[in-house]
Formats: structure tokens, C-alpha cells, sequence
């Protein structure tokens, strides 16, 4: 944060941030479930801090990892009251950050047999509901078999290698998420993206982008560069001749409109949305581990709607959609809370509350990591009504958010 007498007070901070998002006034009271004139007095010093929860949510809102940055006082990581840590992430950590010098004890694993193990690897995670927990047992091996093999195998097989290890590297990336390691996430992504430029495969390099987009836009940064990226990695493709060309061209516009409604563009961002439905309803079901297909874009129209603070178009759309379609518990688990994120924006508790419950016996290890469930419930836990603050206390327990009773 620069240095600036504008930045002494909590609200010039609160606009400081809110200015470096690209965001009105309007929009950020929408999203914290106030007002416009609500955040214009807390920026002008008529309001003062308010409680922890909605620091928190403000933090998220803002895209600040430190309340500190918010607050002027002492640090205070959102990691602190937001993020859990999963009981494996050091062995993944060590795995991630090694750098394996000396491999003339190891054999590869041949280009064949390193993708089969990589698709066994992103089956259980789209199969398991308890997905972090299961692939940690085998993530650490992965990344050593896999980077190993691109050390060793020549030609060819070391470009297949390389895209396995891209993909090896997504995994990562999605078992570090949501979890303290935000370093560690942007490496995992980087690396991914430069597996896949050595194994010059634009394929790959799609793939890539599509996790890019996901670590800036909740970096809050680089929205004119994670787009450009996306329009680069889209014109590499071959989408009306190519099946798998056209799932990835058209995930990469999804990656765009997200983007796009991130910062408030509504019009690109339905722009981008309908050449993404458009390409994944040309297509025969889901891609087999990106899960690009019909359902996972219609589903994204209910974040889009409430990136956009029309907690009204968010339900709606959540009321047209399918989910059961969508073949991996932790994107069904997702997007039912983004659903139940819909319902927030219009100060609906009961319906809210009710989605996060379901989206937990779909996948509790989804839910349990899942940043704004975990705010909302230590919000509903001391704001609800009395039958809404006993299932937001059960569901604290069982996201151990708070200690079991």
C-alpha cells in the first residue's frame, strides 16, 4: 500500500482498496448487504469499523489477505479466521517446493502410463467427497513420478510428460485453495503454465490459463492481463475443427466473462458467457477433468449474477439449472453454494443457511475450505434468527469453524 494521509482513517483504506478493484460505491455496499450511502459513510469517517465478520467480509470483497491492511492495527490474516489448513498440506507443500537434483537412482514412468495415473488422480478428485483427503494420499508421488519423467524421457514422450505434469501441477493448485498457501498456489500455477509452453501444447497451455484466471481474479490484480491472456491462449486453438478445441476455446470465454463481471462489465461479461454456452452445448457432456460441458456453464451464470450484485438474477438462474449433470461432487458442492450466496445478496438467511447444509452433504470437504461459507456462517451465527443461528452453529462444528461441542 503506497504511502498516503488519505490512508490514516479505515475509510480511506476502504476506498483505497475499493478504487484498486475497480469498484463503485453502489457495488461494494451489494456485496457486503448494505447500502450504497452505507459504504459512502464508512469511507467518510460517519460510520465506523464494523465487527469482525464484516471486516472479514469486507477483506474478501476488496481482495485483501490482510485485515491489518483494512484496519491500521496490529497483522491479522483473514487466513486466521477464514482458511483452514488441511492435515496434509505439508507433505503436498514439500512435495510442491522440492527440487529433486540428483535422479540417476529412478526410472521414468512412461509417458502412457504417467497420463493413466494423472486420470485415476482427477477421478477421485471429482468423485470423492471428501476430495483433499483422498488425493493428498497420492499428489506427493505424483509430482515426483511426474517430474522425474520429463527429466528422463526424451522427445514425444517427454512433451505428453509435460502436459501430464501441467495437470499434476492444476491438482495442486486445487488442493492448496482456500487454504493459507497463497505463495504456493501462484507457483503451482506458473509452473503449470510453463509445462505446458515446453511442451508446446496449446491444449495445455488453455488448461493453464483457465487456473491462471482463477489465482488472479482472487488475487484481485491483473484483470486487463488475465483476460489478454485468455484471448492469446483461444486464438492457439482450433475450435470448429477440433472437439476438444472447442470444450477448451469455450472454457476460456467463460474464464473471460468471469472476469468481466469480477470488475462489474456486465455487457462483456454476458458476451463472453453466451460464446461459452454456445461451445459447450455444441459438445457431447463434460470435458473428463476440466468439467467444461452444458451444466458447469449455466451454473457459472449464478456467480456471474452475483459477482454483479443481483442477488435477484443469481436465484433465478439457480432455479434453472440442473446440477445433477454436472458429474463431480466438488463442483455440484460449489456451485449450490454460490446458489446459496445468491440468496445472501437478497437477505435471505433461512434459504441460505438451507443451501450451505446441502452443499455440505454433497461435499463437506468443498464447503468446509470454501471462503465465503465460512465467513456467512460465523456472520449468521451471531446475526440469524434463533433457528438460523442453531444450524449455523451445527454447520460451524461441522467445518470446524469453532471447536466441536
Amino acid at each position: 500500500m503506497p504511502e498516503d494521509n488519505t490512508l490514516t482513517t479505515f475509510g480511506g483504506r476502504v476506498r483505497f482498496f475499493r478504487d484498486r478493484a475497480g469498484m463503485s460505491r453502489a457495488v461494494l455496499g451489494e456485496l457486503c448487504g448494505r447500502s450504497e450511502a452505507w459504504a459512502k459513510a464508512i469511507e467518510t469517517g460517519k460510520i465506523g469499523m464494523p465487527g469482525l465478520s464484516m471486516l472479514i467480509r469486507m477483506a474478501e470483497i476488496l481482495h485483501v489477505n490482510d485485515l491489518a491492511e483494512l484496519t491500521g492495527e496490529q497483522r491479522l490474516t483473514m487466513a486466521t479466521y477464514t482458511k483452514r489448513t488441511h492435515e496434509q498440506a505439508p507433505a503436498i507443500t514439500e512435495a510442491l517446493s522440492a527440487y529433486p537434483l540428483v535422479i540417476s537412482d529412478r526410472e521414468p514412468v512412461s509417458a502412457d502410463a504417467l497420463a493413466a495415473n494423472v486420470s485415476q488422480a482427477w477421478m477421485v478428485w471429482h468423485g470423492s467427497p471428501n476430495q483433499r483427503t483422498a488425493v493428498a494420499t497420492i499428489l506427493p508421488r505424483l509430482l515426483v513420478d511426474a517430474r522425474t519423467s520429463v527429466r528422463l524421457l526424451e522427445g514425444s514422450d517427454r512433451r505428453r510428460a509435460l502436459v501430464s505434469l501441467a495437470q499434476v501441477y492444476h491438482l495442486a493448485q486445487l488442493y492448496l485453495a482456500f487454504q493459507p498457501y497463497p505463495e504456493l498456489i501462484l507457483l503451482a500455477s506458473d509452473r503449470a503454465m510453463q509445462a505446458a509452453q515446453d511442451a508446446d501444447d496449446p491444449k495445455a497451455m488453455a488448461a493453464a490459463t483457465w487456473y491462471l484466471n482463477h489465482v488472479w481474479r482472487d488475487a484481485g490484480e491483473q484483470a486487463e492481463a488475465r483476460i489478454d491472456l485468455a484471448h492469446q491462449a483461444g486464438r492457439l486453438l482450433r475450435p470448429d475443427d477440433d472437439h476438444d478445441d472447442r470444450s477448451l476455446w469455450g472454457l476460456l470465454q467463460l474464464a473471460m466473462a468471469l472476469s468481466y463481471a469480477k470488475t462489474g462489465r456486465r455487457g462483456d461479461a454476458e458476451h463472453h458467457w453466451d460464446e461459452a454456452r454456445r461451445a459447450a452445448h455444441s459438445l457431447d457432456g463434460h470435458h473428463p477433468w476440466l468439467m467444461f460441458g452444458p451444466g458447469m456453464v449455466d451454473a457459472y451464470a449464478v456467480t456471474m449474477a452475483a459477482d454483479l450484485t443481483n442477488g435477484h438474477e443469481a436465484t433465478r438462474q439457480g432455479d434453472r439449472i440442473d446440477l445433477t449433470t454436472i458429474p463431480s461432487k466438488t463442483r455440484r458442492a460449489f456451485h449450490t453454494v454460490e446458489i446459496a450466496r445468491g440468496f445472501y445478496l437478497k437477505k435471505e438467511p433461512v434459504a441460505t443457511i438451507h443451501l450451505l447444509n446441502k452443499a455440505h452433504d454433497i461435499s463437506p470437504d468443498t464447503i468446509s475450505y470454501n471462503m465465503f461459507t465460512r465467513s456467512t456462517v460465523s456472520e449468521l451465527m451471531a446475526t440469524g434468527g434463533a433457528t438460523v443461528r442453531d444450524e449455523a452453529r451445527d454447520l460451524a462444528h461441522k467445518i470446524r469453524l469453532i471447536p466441536a461441542a
